[in-house]
């Protein structure tokens, strides 16, 4: 029997954001931004104001005193590329935000504990093997579980065939899932996501000419895109609304006290998932590349497929993006498939957007964890990393 105790760690570790909690949990307990920062200036002591600054910050630690900060994000399009940085976060989420306790080598306590973590589509090998070494090696838990985010979103529903649509921080992923198994030909990437939607409204802002600074006001005018923005149903009528009336526009403070007014970027900002050529990219959009993919899939899937589109991550909150979605799609639908006719397409296309999905990853991540709790054959564990080492990863 393998030591493991009945507490489960499960860890989402997004581009922008990590969330955190236990198995059975139904949202995160903690999450904070998935970044790290340094002082750009190094003396004895750094100052911000009252606040001393240590060497390194983690997630919300950086807040307050961004502006002095060096930020780095460990994780860039959902795979991590800064392991030491990475490391951090995590140290950071397991003693500071959950208090487990940790010995002086960075060991967890009790002996015995399992962590469940969640994967990035097409996430390479070696990223895997080396989330396993740092798990077992640095802090020594029992026992690990690593699953697809689509799969896991789908779990979170109660549902294992579908296309999810996740859409985070730093990359959009539309994925095939069959029988809870992620069809890799049909996983596609779009490399624009909130990081970019963000990036893309402070030049706008710029463009009006409001004085931004495009590294030091990112966290202020991505909290002001949160607020204010959303996906237009129709971008052209909406254009127009704004253009010729004024309903449109809100204001926003900054927290310098300075007033940000918008109109049509609160809907400008967003319409790049749906046309990359505003940010200079040659791709599909997100409605063409959800159809295109489904229509690549097999004849018998496509019914389901359609009927199942779920969408997943902070970004796919906007108000709106659902139900443009779908009209999108439809609209393809019926010209390709329906030739112009549109009898049934109600009953064809379904864009399911729950109120919890942007902690559907962790979400069914916690309830796979406590579904495998008593399956210790479902848990890879530390005795076995040490004895066979990376092919034990291959275990299914």
């Amino acid at each position: 029997m393998y030591p493991f105790s009945d507490k489960i760690v499960v860890c989402d570790n997004g581009t922008g954001v990590v969330k955190a909690g236990y198995a059975g949990d139904n949202v995160p307990r903690v999450q904070f931004p998935s970044l790290v920062g340094r002082p750009l200036l190094r003396a004895e002591e750094d100052y911000v104001g009252d606040l001393t600054l240590k060497d390194l910050l983690v997630g919300d630690e950086c807040i307050e005193s961004i502006r002095a900060l060096n930020i780095t994000y460990p994780i860039e399009n959902g795979v991590i590329q800064h392991w030491d940085d990475m490391e951090e976060i995590w140290k950071y989420t397991f003693q500071r935000k959950l208090g487990i306790d940790m010995d002086d080598n960075g060991a967890v306590s009790p002996d015995g504990l399992r962590i469940m973590l969640t994967e990035a589509p097409l996430n390479p090998k070696d990223n895997r093997r080396k989330m396993a070494e740092i798990m077992f090696e640095k802090f020594h838990f029992a026992g690990l579980q690593c699953k697809p985010q689509a799969m896991l979103t789908l779990y979170s529903r109660g549902a294992s065939t579908g296309v999810v649509v996740d859409s985070g921080d730093g990359v959009t992923h539309v994925m095939g899932v069959f029988d809870g198994y992620v069809l890799n030909h049909l996983t596609r990437r779009l490399n624009i996501a909130g990081r970019h939607v963000t990036r893309h409204l402070l030049n706008l802002l710029q463009q009006r000419g409001y004085a931004l600074n495009a590294t030091a006001d990112f966290e202020v005018v991505r909290e002001l895109k949160e607020r204010l923005c959303y996906v237009a149903y129709n971008f052209e009528k909406e254009m127009r609304l704004a253009d010729e009336t004024t309903v449109l526009m809100s204001s926003y403070q900054l927290p310098d006290g300075r007033q940000v007014r918008l109109g049509s970027e609160r809907f400008e900002a967003t319409e790049a998932l749906f046309k990359p050529e505003l940010m200079g990219l040659e791709c599909m959009g997100l409605s063409e590349m959800v159809f295109d993919l489904i229509q690549k899939a097999e004849i018998d899937l496509r019914p389901v497929f359609y009927k199942n589109i779920l969408l997943s991550g902070g970004t796919s909150m906007f108000p709106g993006l659902s139900s443009r979605l779908e009209k999108d799609i439809r609209e393809q639908y019926c010209s390709v498939i329906l030739k112009g006719e549109t009898n049934h397409i109600a009953k064809s296309i379904n864009v399911i957007a729950q109120p919890n999905r942007k902690h559907s990853v962790f979400t069914g991540a916690a309830v796979y964890a406590k579904y495998i709790a008593n399956n210790v054959d479902a848990w890879i564990s530390r005795q076995e990393w040490e004895e066979c080492g990376a092919r034990v990863l291959e275990k299914p």
